[in-house]
């Protein structure tokens, strides 16, 4: 019996183990196993899920698809045909680089020049006369030859004005660079606007880039220098930069690139109303085909219209020139495409205004094909 009892004892003590070994194991999986599955989404959770996809998407395609409309819109701009006569009022101007007053030019260029010149639209020429120091200071030796130049033009060409072209980085984006904030700079840009009138200049014309839209120190500066040239009998002119082609669009892009690049369409009103010519630089668009950048000079062209005083010069600046780079596209942006928007743009605006030409930048770098277009689309019948 001991033995029996100690046989089942033991039997009995292994199988209990045994058993709850093996229940203690399977247990978990035995839970698992009758664990219910997760209650599928319910009908407000799917369209919540649906919603946020749907967001996701239109998020991601916005920027796409409003380029797109942006650039549909430039290229319907492009189309139809131009008012007749809208052709150069004797009113254009053409940029000077420096060689023209620092003595690399002779009398046989300011020849060769009128000879050029003689059967176009030009009135003034924009001699590049600078830079200005970055505390508004210039140099009376950046423009030695200015003695001789302005009365040599005087007689090639009788009734071509030749105005100082001044400009500089302003510390807008940078550092480094001319700070209008500063009433001691404005002033130095002041004088040194007297000294250039005093060398016998016909006007001042200004570049100061990147200029922000808003800039009232600019505005003031420009009061200040108006009352300068007209004291003088002299001209204030002024490159002005593009007017937003989208509202606000200055903002959203200054936002995202730190460079707002463009006008308010507003702003660019007070600079106009401020000066007696001013030259809207439309090159360095961006834009990738000749339709594009001939429907968006086009649109450039009726904003400066319409806040534009009539008794201010408004000229649409032509690429003569032909670089390859972020902003420009020489394929693109050419002087046939830039005319064409010009004329589109006048057509549709204000086509019998007097006050109105084209800028052509720049002669260094100019082609005969581009003088050729300028003649055959804004010149003739003229």
């Amino acid at each position: 019996m001991e033995n029996t009892t100690g046989t089942e004892s033991a039997i009995g003590t292994e199988g209990t183990s045994a058993t709850e070994s093996s229940s203690d194991t399977a247990r978990p999986d035995t839970d698992q196993a009758h664990e219910p599955p997760p209650p599928p989404p319910t009908r407000s959770r799917r369209r919540r899920l649906r919603w946020a996809l749907r967001t996701a998407l239109v998020l991601v395609l916005l920027p796409f698809l409003s380029l797109l409309a942006a650039e549909t819109a430039l290229r319907v701009n492009y189309t139809g045909d131009p008012a007749d006569g809208t052709y150069t009022r004797n009113q254009d101007a053409i940029w000077l680089g420096h060689a023209w007053v620092d003595g690399r030019k002779k009398d046989a260029d300011v020849q060769a020049l009128a000879r050029r010149l003689r059967s176009t639209g030009i009135r003034d020429l924009y001699v590049h006369a600078g830079p200005l120091e970055h505390d508004g200071t210039l140099p009376k030796s950046a423009y030695t030859r200015a003695g001789w130049l302005v009365p040599a033009v005087h007689r090639a060409l009788p009734g071509v004005r030749v105005q100082a072209w001044l400009g500089d980085v302003l510390a807008t984006e940078s550092p480094d660079g001319m700070r209008l904030e500063r009433a001691a700079t404005r002033a130095a840009v002041v004088a040194s606007t007297r000294e250039v009138l005093a060398a016998g200049f016909d006007g001042v014309h200004f570049d100061l880039e990147p200029l922000h839209s808003g800039d009232r120190h600019y505005l003031g500066l420009l009061d200040d220098l108006r009352e300068v040239t007209r004291a003088h009998g002299a001209l204030l002119s002024v490159a002005a930069h593009q007017i937003d082609p989208l509202p606000a669009f200055h903002s959203l892009w200054g936002t995202f690139t730190g460079h707002p690049k463009w006008w308010s369409q507003a702003y660019f009103g007070q600079v106009a109303r401020r000066v007696d010519q001013v030259a809207l630089m439309s090159y360095d668009t961006m834009q990738p085909l000749r339709s594009l950048y001939g429907g968006y000079v086009a649109q450039q062209t009726s904003l400066a219209l319409e806040v534009t005083p009539p008794t201010t010069d408004l000229l649409m600046g032509l690429p003569f020139f032909h670089d390859d780079r972020f902003g420009h596209r020489a394929s693109a942006e050419t002087v046939p495409a830039a005319v064409r928007g010009v004329r589109l743009g006048l057509s549709r605006t204000d086509p019998g205004r007097e006050r109105f030409g084209v800028a052509l930048y720049v002669d260094f770098a100019a082609t005969e094909d581009d003088w050729t277009a300028y003649r055959e689309g804004w010149v003739r019948l003229s």
